[in-house]
């Protein structure tokens, strides 16, 4: 079985829980038990496995992630990039 799950973010930078997606999808079809794999296509997402008990820890995710890889780098030079960069990421 495969099944796609569609999400819109708000922000560049953003961690979204799927977690009751995914459980809908194995209530639906009455899994009880197995093996399930959560997959991302797209090459700038990813995936994280968090237990959100303390919602700082999704902060820090993202502020280590912007300091190993800041987004206003002036080497980058993917066409992309540059568009988020000089146009803001809502255009």
């Amino acid at each position: 079985m495969i099944y796609e799950i569609q999400l819109q973010t708000k922000k560049l930078d953003e961690m979204l829980d799927i977690t009751a997606h995914v459980e809908k999808i194995l209530v639906r079809e009455n899994v009880q038990d197995g093996l399930i794999v959560v997959y991302s296509p797209h090459t700038t997402a990813g995936i994280t496995i968090n237990e959100n008990a303390d919602p700082d820890v999704q902060k820090d995710i993202l502020r280590r992630l912007d300091e190993i890889y800041p987004r206003e780098d002036d080497k980058d030079r993917s066409v992309e990039v540059q568009k988020i960069i000089f146009q803001g990421f809502d255009k």
